[in-house]
């Protein structure tokens, strides 16, 4: 397990700038509500940013769990990784609806009723007169995970690294604390400094960012993790962590290229 204080890994920083320029971003056009729905809209940098970080999370779980695989043969928390890629891999097709847009596939007969948006995804199918699995599912399961994930397990793995021990034999990795409760602070800070119907999607974008950075951080270069990083060597670890920075922030400029040229559409 690598030792080093979370501010001295530029990949955990640049995380949290990324997510604090989406804030402010979308804190700057909040008196526009035309360029606020810009941002916060299908098809708007947002939603683009959080399926390339999902897209890129799942990549990293799948490699890190084939390369355990190799390296010590296929086990539990082997399956959790590789679990938890495929898992994240559907969270990013149906942030896109599965490239219905992008591709301009019509939806099916059932979709087109049952779906509160129309389009080819499950995670908006209605519940009730107004509700959908997202709404009244989905959000109260990620609000109780992510706390437990993010505050409840580092604060007692702190005492107890029993905790942790037991955390990662499943492939599940704890979060750095101070990391996690500057993502929970930027998403209650969401909330309160925007008000638009949509404004959820920044809380969503954070936690995409946030888990892309610190699953890099723990399974490539062991950063709070106990179990064999991808990287073991210092040296090639911090080139890494360097280079994975550049691409987080290149992920950031596709997801503005992307917005721009799919020109996300008002309402």
């Amino acid at each position: 397990m690598v030792n080093r204080k979370w501010y001295s890994h530029p990949v955990l920083l640049t995380g949290i700038a990324i997510n604090l320029f989406a804030l402010i971003l979308a804190v700057s056009v909040k008196g526009s509500p035309e360029q606020l729905m810009r941002v916060l809209t299908e098809d708007g940098i947002v939603e683009w940013l959080q399926f390339l970080c999902f897209a890129m999370t799942a990549g990293l779980l799948v490699f890190a769990g084939v390369e355990r695989w190799k390296r010590s043969g296929f086990d539990l928390a082997t399956l959790g990784m590789l679990g938890l890629g495929l898992l994240v891999a559907a969270a990013a097709m149906e942030e896109i609806s599965w490239f219905q847009r992008i591709l301009h596939v019509q939806s099916s007969e059932f979709f087109a009723h049952n779906n509160r948006q129309g389009e080819t995804n499950l995670h908006n199918l209605a519940i009730g007169k107004s509700g959908s699995i997202h709404k009244t599912i989905m959000l109260k399961m990620i609000l109780l995970a992510g706390l437990t994930h993010n505050v409840i397990l580092p604060l007692l793995a702190r005492t107890r690294p029993a905790v942790r021990n037991f955390v990662e034999k499943f492939g599940v990795y704890l979060p750095p604390l101070p990391v996690s409760l500057v993502y929970l602070v930027l998403v209650a800070l969401s909330h309160v400094l925007i008000d638009h119907p949509r404004k959820g999607e920044l809380g969503e974008l954070f936690g995409a960012v946030h888990y892309m950075s610190t699953i890099f951080a723990a399974y490539f270069l062991g950063f709070g993790y106990n179990q064999p990083a991808v990287f073991q060597q210092t040296a090639e670890a911090r080139l890494v962590d360097k280079l994975f920075s550049c691409v987080m922030v290149f992920l950031l400029l596709t997801a503005w290229l992307l917005s721009a040229g799919a020109g996300a559409m008002m309402g």
